[in-house]
């Protein structure tokens, strides 16, 4: 009896040393990216360098290599035709990770084809899933909700998005952004919430104007503004009015930071639409 009453002990020992260990043992974590230009891979390797996690590019056996008409091109062929590019064999293992950060430019306001063949290949079933993107403009929200729709059973986490023409910015961002998510070991701040919406002034549309009137396209008319306080400057929310090609009316949001440094020029970080 005292000797069975031992076993059963030390066994009962043994499953909760290991359900411990399950339960703290650190998740396994990948950056998988596809990068036409380089931003979004030097964007990957500043994840991957502040989370220690395994990196691997995603290739495609007939390169989008044109220059960006050329690209734009082909894309739209391939839109038309609903052909996708085919992708070179991944080296890693999937399954072996818990955490995939994906990483892709913004083509058509999502993810590029590359990551569409990708998404259609695999099943991310049970992951948790970290985007994150560069863009001439925008469309980090609308590749996560295309996401969310092309693999259902995954666990879309918030994503980070930056603009090609900030991308120097990036480093400290993601900083932010992987202490904000508990990523990473360290404390931030939390950015406080937007005022309500007020109706912009001669001042706010001088400040939209000096983010946003070098943009190649035209953006719309700012009509509304909130601001918040940060730590290195002020944060400025634009509900824009526009109008499409074809006249049709539309309304976005239009994000502005200024920093507090003298002389520091008001940058344009990405729209909503």
């Amino acid at each position: 009896m005292l000797l069975c009453a031992a076993v059963l002990s030390m066994t009962a020992c043994d499953s909760q040393k290991k359900s411990e260990t399950e339960e703290t043992a650190p998740k396994k974590i990948l950056v998988l990216y596809y990068s036409q230009t380089g931003t979004t891979k030097a964007v990957a390797e500043e994840f991957q360098q502040k989370l220690g996690a395994d990196i691997e590019a995603i290739s495609v056996e007939n390169d989008y290599t044109g220059n960006f008409q050329e690209t734009i091109d082909r894309c739209m062929k391939e839109r038309e035709t609903g052909e996708l590019p085919i992708l070179n064999p991944l080296k890693a293992n999937l399954d072996d990770y818990d955490v995939i950060f994906l990483g892709y430019p913004i083509w058509f306001g999502t993810y590029a084809p590359p990551i569409k063949t990708l998404l259609k290949e695999i099943n991310l079933e049970g992951k948790e899933i970290v985007p994150f993107c560069t863009f001439g403009s925008g469309g980090l929200y609308s590749s996560i909700q295309d996401l969310e729709s092309e693999q259902p059973d995954a666990e879309i986490l918030p994503g980070y998005g930056v603009r090609t023409a900030r991308v120097e910015k990036a480093p400290d961002e993601i900083d932010r952004f992987l202490k904000e998510n508990g990523y990473i070991e360290g404390e931030v701040d939390p950015l406080p919430e937007y005022s309500e919406q007020v109706a912009v002034t001669e001042e706010d549309v001088k400040i939209f104007d000096a983010a946003c009137g070098n943009y190649q396209f035209p953006l719309g008319t700012p009509v509304t503004v909130g601001l918040r306080k940060t730590p290195t400057g002020t944060d400025y929310l634009f509900t824009v009015n526009a109008k499409g090609p074809n006249g049709s009316e539309s309304t976005s949001k239009i994000y502005v930071t200024v920093d507090d440094e003298e002389g520091a020029v008001p940058e344009f970080t990405q729209v909503v639409r």
